[in-house]
């Protein structure tokens, strides 16, 4: 199933179930008016909302309507929670390699996670507003699951099955902000404006065999300026799948539905000690900020600028025929 938010001219939006070839969508206020409201009534509402999904597919919605993904807010336009781990633990140890610091062993069994502002997040085609471009702008391709209720110190089991939905992520990152506000020893604020997910979000088995129950075996492709830039897959170099993250962040608290928890910036070793750019034949990266730390390690210094206004950046992900599985994230820099 496939699940939508239209702009409504209301914070939360429209729910719609959208095709899976996401070229038509039907509102379902009877059902669900928002996607809150759809995982707060989970167990009773799925069944109802995969009806009219089959129904689409097969043409049998007289009011269905042309899905358009610019009219789309992120599925969740706000969120109860947003925690993103690091879960690819290769793209940790090349900021710490570039810096000249060690990484601690417990970064390999224990998962970095931050909480983010779930508050007000950013539509998938709509402009990032930056204040200036001395913030260092930067974009993350992600992956990211929204949860139904999760207990306190859940089990992988109960964390796996808390699994309800699945979207992409552009994790916006100031990293010229950054160094500061970890200097201060209580994590990111300003550093870490509003996120951005895909148009659309897709139940687990639309994935089939690329949903191993832990990790999404595809890859996530980045286009910078309208250049290829990465096709890093998301299910290799995973070090935590997202049932170890979920019960990460539901170790000392409950996560209530519609907790949204990302992966971190997907990143592949592809074999060699540092990964390698598409131009050079690998399968390139998923932030500008991966580039700059092996310019540093390989030549002291970055030479790849990071984001300007004007620029733009689209993430996505395509199934083995080719279709885009949750849309595409499509934007512009400009300036706020």
């Amino acid at each position: 199933m496939k699940l939508a938010t239209l702009k409504n001219g209301t914070r939360d939006g429209q729910l719609v179930v959208v095709s899976k070839d996401l070229s038509v969508c039907s509102a379902v206020k009877d059902i669900a008016p928002t996607l809150q409201f759809a995982l707060d009534q989970w167990a009773k509402v799925e069944s109802q909302l995969n009806e009219v999904y089959l129904a689409l597919n097969e043409g049998r919605v007289a009011d269905s309507m042309p899905f358009d993904q610019q009219a789309c807010e992120s599925p969740l336009p706000r969120a109860y929670q947003w925690a993103d781990g690091s879960a690819y633990v290769n793209h940790v140890e090349l900021v710490r390699k570039a810096r000249g610091a060690e990484m601690p062993p417990s970064f390999w069994t224990d998962p970095l996670m931050y909480q983010g502002g779930s508050d007000a997040f950013i539509g998938p085609c709509d402009d990032i507003p930056v204040g200036s471009e001395e913030w260092g702008i930067d974009f993350e391709g992600e992956v990211a699951v929204i949860t139904d209720d999760v207990p306190m110190g859940a089990s992988l089991k109960q964390a796996a099955n808390s699994i309800r939905l699945i979207m992409l992520v552009n994790d916006v990152s100031l990293r010229g902000l950054i160094p500061n506000e970890l200097a201060k020893g209580f994590g990111f604020f300003q550093s870490k404006p509003s996120s951005v997910f895909s148009p659309v979000a897709v139940t687990p088995d639309e994935l089939g065999q690329a949903w191993d129950g832990g990790k999404v075996n595809l890859p996530l492709l980045s286009y910078y300026n309208d250049e290829p830039f990465g096709c890093p897959n998301a299910g290799v170099d995973m070090t935590f799948e997202f049932p170890q993250l979920v019960a990460h962040a539901a170790k000392t608290r409950p996560l209530a539905a519609g907790a949204i928890v990302g992966s971190g910036t997907v990143s592949n070793k592809q074999g060699t000690e540092f990964g390698t750019s598409i131009q050079e034949g690998g399968v390139g990266y998923s932030c500008i900020a991966e580039v700059r730390m092996i310019e540093t390690i390989r030549d002291s210094k970055p030479s790849t600028q990071f984001m300007k206004f004007g620029d733009t950046i689209k993430i996505e992900m395509k199934g083995k025929a080719g279709d885009s599985i949750f849309g595409a994230i499509d934007q512009k820099v400009v300036k706020y």
